[in-house]
């Protein structure tokens, strides 16, 4: 799809498929946008097809140009902090990064600034603009691997939708203690807080429900490479969902794993994101680098 962006507006020429739909039922059918964003849009007269103001129940035509005000300043998520972190994927809706392990996904106070949020707004400042920047999802502080972020206020509302339809794939590498005797499996076990512990989880039958999947790469001295595929987005879900088989996450203390100075953190890696884009028509898949002391605990070639 062609687009084109000039300030705060993104251009969009209308593609054969959504020829002789209206703007309303792209902004509501397609897009699903909000209708407080939608209301303010259609207020201050902002959206215009081929350069006119129009009434957004006429029907477009395949070529024509639709000026969308998706750039609309706004404060950064959080502070820009100087590094900026490694960019796996950008466009102008969405930014996909790395996030090293041991660093957080977004600050819980203001004093906070050392987070991955902080070096994406940092990130996004160096092209001038002042976008409210903010993580769709996140991960643990010792989960390393692929989070992704919303550039605009409309990117947000379609990715979090999105991530709520399921439709938002993310696929983790997990080691864990113990040889799993299964090729693959499916957890379907529902987890709350833990009452006895203030930041533990736990397979419980009134807590949420979730789901993971799960797939033995390999098994060696005494520790299993597995890939899992989150269905639900539970606190700890893939933690607690192995813990549960009796396989904790190495280095994952909090839930039973085997711990040493070696492995401080838990070894649980966000390898792939794969994230449909209703905005481009496309769909857009990432692949986080496999760090290095997973690739050390096992070195044949288990990471393509």
């Amino acid at each position: 799809m062609n687009t084109i962006r000039q300030g705060s507006i993104l251009t969009v020429s209308i593609p054969n498929e959504w020829a002789n739909i209206t703007v309303e039922e792209l902004f509501l059918t397609i897009w699903k946008l909000p209708k407080k964003l939608l209301h303010r849009w259609r207020m201050d007269h902002l959206v215009k097809l081929d350069g006119k103001l129009i009434d957004w129940r006429v029907p477009m035509s395949s070529g024509s140009r639709l000026s969308v005000p998706f750039f609309q300043p706004g404060p950064f998520g959080a502070d820009p902090v100087y590094p900026a972190p490694s960019i796996l994927y950008e466009d102008d809706h969405m930014i996909i990064a790395n996030k090293p392990a041991g660093m957080k996904t977004h600050p819980n106070s203001d004093n906070e600034t050392n987070t991955l949020l902080n070096g994406v707004c940092y990130h996004a400042s160096l092209s001038g603009d002042t976008l409210p920047v903010r993580h769709v999802h996140r991960l643990d502080e010792g989960t390393s691997g692929a989070v992704l972020f919303a550039k605009h206020e409309a990117a947000y509302a379609v990715f979090s939708r999105l991530l709520e339809e399921k439709t938002i794939y993310r696929t983790y590498f997990a080691v864990v203690d113990g040889a799993i005797k299964r090729n693959s499996g499916i957890i379907n076990q529902p987890i709350g807080k833990d009452r006895h512990h203030p930041t533990r989880r736990r397979v419980s039958p009134t807590g949420q429900n979730a789901v993971t999947h799960y797939k033995r790469i390999a098994v060696q001295d005494g520790r299993s490479l597995l890939e899992c595929r989150l269905e639900t987005g539970r606190t700890h879900q893939i933690r607690v969902h192995l813990a549960s088989l009796g396989h904790p996450i190495v280095g994952d203390t909090l839930y039973g794993g085997s711990g040493s100075n070696s492995f401080d953190h838990p070894l649980l890696h966000a390898v792939k994101l794969t994230v449909p884009n209703p905005f481009t028509n496309d769909c857009i898949a990432t692949e986080a680098p496999v760090p290095i002391i997973l690739k050390k605990l096992f070195p044949q070639n288990y990471f393509n």
